[in-house]
């Protein structure tokens, strides 16, 4: 199939009144080569919007009058590298590298732009889309039947619309119901009622202790048999025997040490920073006061051997509030014992800590063990003997307020001390155990939303596509035997492009033919 080819189109999909023309017959190219603005100056808001490639109908905005695209308007904007078509009636700055502006000529202008959204352009590397869309055709209706034609796209569009509106407004009522959840579970609302059929449990701070106690035998064992390991390498470098009455004595020697060195964790006191008061048996806790917090590593892009192995390695970007049962990347085990990063077990929570984007405060559940990169933060809810999705929820519920810890410097981040600092409000094991199980049964029923507002969207899409194929086959909008034909529509096209080309051509920058 040639460049020039009709597409899924042909001869006989469309009435006899209609005719075919290529893109560049019908669009002049304005694109302006002094005016155009880069994106590192771009303002958040302004007085004109910078029209660009990218997905969003604006790119940023400006207040430089002087940079105002000198062509006429309504203008189709055509993103060479990213093959992106929008319609601008108002005027704009025009965004650097890639960007077409074209203004169709002849013809009813929001048809042509409906055309070009018809076309499905292949890849055809960079800066060649353009080059691709002048020589590729579509079908001409007669200009009052474009008209017809645009005026049932439009009133249908509108339908489609506000259809949209209504389905983009679920996922913040889904987020606010989420939410009220969430709060309800933590502020002891949720199991009011199991409390009261269980006075008697063990309170958190009982729970507490022996959190903090575990943590200390764990990191005392670990201090120590890294000792003894230390101990036997340098015994057998130096040509020593070394058997069970030599580890056993290195251990002893070590637990000893690693007792005197550690620090346990200063409690949290409620009452001097002002925290909620809690339900009967709560107490509140700090995240480095109940949990293991690691922050983990990248090995080195430059060293092949350190990627693509075995073992499970998290980007920040995949933390994402969702569950981590496989990972994009794998390391080997070199890379690993090359990297601070270590390899934790299934039930830790990743928190993000990096980014203006959404990613930081972000958490997510691992569910095989893996290791992590440096901008997301480990904490080992399992190993306390806790659900890790008590920890998830909570951090969903403090997703704003966790961002807010990691802003006010040069770049928005969190670190290891800031997690740790954190504050979890702590209940009876049981207790626990009960908001855990209520919490997913009250949010069982959004993942059926969701994946039915995906496929309302999806069919939305569907929709507009098969309005805009009807319509380029002529069974929109009705035909009228008076209408001129399209044939004679484009020889009066050719007629007056081939007249401008005579003319002095316009100055660089302004315009040009296509």
């Amino acid at each position: 199939m040639s460049e020039a080819d009709q597409g899924e189109w042909s001869s006989k999909d469309i009435p006899p009144t209609w005719a075919w023309a290529n893109f560049g017959q019908v669009f002049v190219n304005v694109t302006s080569s002094d005016r155009k603005l880069k994106q590192k100056s771009y303002l958040e808001a302004g007085s004109y919007p910078v029209v660009d490639q990218g997905q969003s109908e604006v790119g940023g905005w400006t207040d430089d009058a002087s940079l105002i695209h000198p062509g006429p308007l309504p203008a189709v904007i055509f993103g060479d590298h990213t093959r992106c078509v929008k319609y601008v009636t108002e005027p704009f700055v025009q965004g650097a590298d890639g960007v077409k502006v074209l203004v169709p000529q002849g013809v009813e202008p929001r048809f042509a732009e409906l055309a070009l959204r018809t076309v499905v352009l292949p890849d055809k590397g960079y800066s060649r889309h353009f080059k691709f869309l002048k020589a590729t055709q579509f079908p001409v209706a007669p200009l009052n039947e474009q008209r017809r034609i645009v005026a049932k796209i439009d009133a249908l569009q509108a339908r489609s619309r506000r259809a949209r509106e209504a389905l983009d407004a679920v996922p913040a009522l889904l987020d606010r119901f989420r939410q009220s959840v969430f709060a309800a579970a933590f502020r002891g609302d949720l199991t009011a009622d199991w409390r009261a059929k269980n006075p008697d449990v063990e309170p958190a701070s009982v729970l507490l202790d022996r959190i903090r106690a575990e943590r200390k035998v764990r990191w005392v064992e670990a201090e120590a048999e890294k000792a003894r390991a230390k101990a036997e390498e340098k015994a057998r470098k130096a040509g020593k025997a070394w058997g069970p009455k030599d580890d056993a004595k290195a251990v002893s020697a070590a637990r000893k040490k690693a007792e005197a060195k550690y620090t346990e964790p200063e409690p949290v006191d409620a009452e001097a920073e002002g925290l909620p008061e809690l339900p009967e048996g709560w107490c509140w806790a700090s995240f480095g006061e109940a949990f293991h917090v690691a922050v983990g590593a990248t090995p080195s892009r430059r060293e092949p051997s350190f990627w693509n192995g075995d073992v499970p390695w998290v980007s920040s970007g995949e933390v994402q509030f969702c569950r981590i049962s496989t990972t994009r990347e794998l390391i080997t085990e070199a890379g690993l014992a090359n990297t601070s990063t270590e390899v934790h077990p299934r039930g830790t929570v990743l928190l993000g800590m990096i980014g203006q984007g959404r990613t930081r405060g972000q958490a997510a559940i691992l569910d095989v063990e893996a290791c992590n990169n440096q901008n997301a933060a480990a904490i080992r809810v399992s190993e306390a003997g806790l659900p890790p999705e008590y920890v998830f929820h909570y951090l969903w519920l403090e997703y704003e307020k966790t961002r807010r810890l990691g802003s006010g410097n040069q770049q928005a981040a969190l670190n290891k001390s800031r997690v740790q600092a954190m504050r979890l409000p702590l209940m009876p094991l049981g207790e626990v155990e009960a908001v855990v199980e209520r919490v997913e049964a009250a949010l069982g029923g959004l993942e059926p939303v969701s994946t039915a507002l995906e496929a309302s969207r999806d069919r939305l899409d569907t929709l507009d596509q098969a309005i805009l194929a009807k319509a380029f086959r002529g069974e929109l909008a009705p035909q009228d035997p008076d209408d001129e034909p399209a044939a004679v529509l484009l020889e009066r096209i050719k007629a007056e492009r081939a007249a401008n080309a005579t003319k002095k051509k316009a100055p660089r920058g302004r315009r040009k033919l296509a």
